[in-house]
């Protein structure tokens, strides 16, 4: 039988949480039945879509002529951006495949990508959850012929007479060898093989024969007229690629101290198939994902913690953009990255006025508090005085669904709610507040616990 806090942890890594009944009904259940579900219940792909009905039928020829109508298409992109990234955003608060959105969630501060068209950004999106837990070769391959990604990454400027070497690079370094382990010549090469990619107005990828470098290239020890589907597969040959990606896997869902015996017993199932699926399996169901010292250590990104108060208690943003701005407020909108090396996570999450507005967006989201921004002095930070205006200037419209709280909480009584609510031990001051906490109602209680310290770390 699986105890409660192991299966806590499990669904806090490989989810986004647990609520009461749905930890009741895997009480009970061993490691592998409680596993083999949560694979199970990820293996369906239910593509995330918003309505883009509105640009059908849209003329590529004419927005060239017409500057005035690509502004306007750009614009309403960007709005239409947002919606998806709410979407996204309650998608991953309501998963009907856990793992799957996890992953999704994971594998888009990998393959880094940021783009102005709502069509190719949704695109995108989809291509990161259908592979999410597939085999990392085709998903790469599929990632170079995203039409985000070859806007991002420049490699529609890539061609025969003049290479564009922006994606050959970032391919190596940062998704899927990582510096130190290929020289300037492999990237000069490898760009060569990727010359022609191209993409329709539509989406539709496009390879340009015309464009394509058909000589002969040297890369990573390896002569032949690749095409940039051979480069992948060369690249996968090197063991120090499963390394690379089990590294990362490691640090987000385990710890960001790595324990070389662990790494190494991963390291040794991938690279033998490739198998995202079989990796994430192995990693769940080995002891060591369990010890003490993995539970949770983790911060919390911006997104993890906006979706665990989600979960929790239904909130709904009336105002779409002012979800984007709380992200952005915190260090992390979605669908819309720093750089191609994404998000450092980690300590990065936490400073002054990050963590001061983690720690009142709850009452401020479920009670209609208001968070006493500094706009000068040890506080300041050019984002955060830019948003913080908005954020005083007037409440955030947002609608808590409490009657959804009481339904799901029902068989939790106020007492129980630290054991549901936080995962790492409580400190001796915290543990002092708790023993000497007065109720005030589990729906007060809930708030307060969700704006202490703990709640930051799963």
């Amino acid at each position: 039988m699986m105890e409660k806090k192991h299966i806590q942890h499990l669904f806090w890594r490989a989810g986004f949480g647990l609520g009461p009944m749905e930890l009741q009904l895997l009480e009970g259940r061993s490691k592998q039945q409680i596993i083999d579900t949560l694979f199970s219940d990820s293996a369906p792909i239910y593509p995330l879509y918003i309505d883009l009905s509105e640009f059908k039928g849209l003329n590529p020829g004419m927005m060239k002529s017409n500057p005035r109508q690509l502004r306007d298409f750009i614009k309403r992109s960007n709005e239409l951006i947002r919606e998806f990234n709410y979407a996204w955003f309650q998608r991953m608060s309501n998963p009907k495949a856990a793992l799957r959105e996890r992953m999704t969630l994971f594998w888009s501060n990998h393959f880094v990508c940021r783009d102005n068209n709502i069509k190719f950004v949704q695109q995108y999106n989809n291509t990161l959850r259908r592979h999410a837990l597939g085999h990392l070769g085709d998903f790469t391959k599929a990632v170079s012929k995203e039409p985000a990604m070859l806007k991002y990454l420049n490699n529609k400027q890539n061609i025969k007479k003049s290479p564009n070497e922006n994606f050959a690079r970032e391919l190596m370094e940062l998704f899927t060898l990582g510096t130190g382990h290929y020289t300037e010549r492999d990237i000069r090469e490898s760009a060569r093989a990727f010359t022609g990619y191209f993409h329709d107005f539509d989406g539709r990828f496009v390879f340009r024969f015309r464009q394509h470098d058909t000589g002969v290239k040297r890369f990573l020890g390896y002569r032949g007229r690749f095409t940039g589907d051979d480069i992948v597969n060369i690249i996968l040959a090197k063991r120090q690629c499963a390394r690379f990606i089990c590294e990362k896997i490691y640090t987000y869902f385990v710890n960001e101290k790595i324990v070389d015996e662990q790494l190494e017993e991963m390291v040794e199932v991938f690279y033998n198939s490739y198998d995202i699926e079989k990796l994430m399996y192995h990693v769940f169901s080995s002891d060591w994902f369990y010890d003490e010292r993995n539970i949770g250590n983790k911060i919390k990104s911006p997104v993890e913690f906006l979706v665990g108060i989600n979960r929790t208690v239904p909130v709904k943003f009336n105002k779409v953009n002012q979800s984007f701005f709380v992200q952005r407020f915190m260090g992390q909108a979605l669908l819309d990255p720093p750089n191609v090396a994404g998000w450092k996570g980690g300590r990065s999450w936490i400073n002054t006025n990050t963590l001061l507005f983690r720690l009142k967006l709850p009452s401020v989201l479920l009670s209609g508090g208001i968070i006493p921004l500094k706009r000068e002095g040890q506080f300041y930070d050019p984002l955060f005085e830019r948003l913080s205006s908005r954020v005083q200037s007037k409440m955030l419209d947002v609608s808590p669904d409490w009657k959804a709280f009481d339904k799901h909480f029902a068989i939790v009584n106020t007492e129980e709610l630290p054991e549901m609510l936080l995962q790492p031990p409580v400190s001796a001051r915290t543990a002092a507040m708790l023993k000497n906490h007065k109720s005030p109602g589990k729906q007060s209680y809930a708030v307060q616990l969700m704006s202490l310290p703990e709640y930051q770390l799963c």
